[in-house]
């Protein structure tokens, strides 16, 4: 009787199945419409009957995951075009995915660009989400958080340093063009394209945010991971979250700049004029300004706090 089911809506799945949805997703699309099979059914009605071939895995060499609540991958991957009421156009959207490597519990943040604030919003919804902050974050070369690659001494762009200090994190970037040296969120970002995005619609970001976090929370949560055939929210709750560090303090993203002392011992920055000891004139130094403080650096050393 479920082969019958299935064979009554052979052209919709044989369409899904040519829009390249997975076979998770399509068998989510049956349970909404009323149509509950057993999935290595839809599996074997896929293959028979709508032209699916599945892909033989290639052979891998397992890592080792580390201790619960120490490490956390995270990178972008682009999920589609969605409606921005500001410019009512449709804008790239991108998916900053965060995998904790122990229970691959997973947290999804949505977003127009890839800017370090972007990163920030992501990672403070993240530790929201998680009730904590992971010991170690995991990333590719971002621009945001890397502003040089190396495979032994990157540099970390000054605004993420900063943020991983209020954190209290350690950050671990991975050698270019090497996905292997982050597997879990790689897999992750291919999860959130062909299991959240595909085949949905969305009325604008905080819509599509607000469903984000509840299929992180139950549909992707609640699954059992194909590897460690364990629900990784179950894993998460059990083993990792009281691992965690606390949840960092509200961050006040701040602005720096490298200003020139004028000549009348004062530098331009945001906008405003901020005096600086006059032995400094002609040098440049570090700006870094917040809502509350603006503090001028000179070789590392602080010379003033406006």
């Amino acid at each position: 009787h479920t082969w019958e089911a299935l064979l009554a809506r052979r052209e919709q799945i044989t369409t899904w199945v040519g829009q390249g949805l997975t076979i998770v997703k399509i068998h989510d699309f049956l349970g909404r419409e009323g149509v509950v099979v057993p999935y290595r059914t839809l599996v074997r009605f896929c293959e028979v009957c709508c032209g699916f071939t599945g892909r033989r895995p290639k052979e891998t060499v397992r890592v080792a995951d580390g201790e619960p609540g120490m490490e956390c991958q995270l990178d972008f991957g682009e999920v589609g075009l969605l409606l921005d009421p500001a410019t009512a156009r449709r804008r790239k959207t991108w998916a900053l995915v965060f995998t904790a490597v122990y229970s691959r519990h997973q947290f999804v943040w949505l977003t127009h660009s890839q800017t370090l604030d972007a990163v920030i919003a992501g990672c403070e919804a993240a530790w929201a989400f998680f009730h904590g902050a992971f010991k170690v974050i995991i990333v590719d070369n971002m621009k945001a958080i890397v502003a040089k690659a190396d495979a032994v001494n990157p540099v970390l762009t000054q605004g993420w340093l900063d943020y991983a200090q209020h954190c209290g994190l350690v950050t671990d970037t991975a050698r270019v063009r090497k996905p292997t040296d982050k597997p879990r969120v790689e897999r992750g970002i291919l999860y959130v394209q062909k299991n959240f995005w595909a085949g949905e619609s969305f009325v604008d970001l905080a819509d599509a945010q607000a469903r984000a976090v509840a299929w992180c929370a139950v549909k992707a949560g609640l699954r059992v991971h194909g590897t460690t055939q364990a629900r990784p929210a179950e894993v998460f709750a059990e083993q990792e979250q009281s691992a965690l560090l606390a949840v960092p303090g509200l961050y006040d993203v701040p602005v720096f700049k490298t200003c020139k002392v004028h000549r009348d011992h004062h530098i331009e920055a945001c906008k405003s004029l901020y005096s600086v000891p006059k032995d400094y004139i002609g040098q440049s130094v570090d700006v870094r300004a917040d809502s509350a403080l603006v503090k001028v650096s000179f070789y590392g050393k602080v010379i003033k706090v406006h």
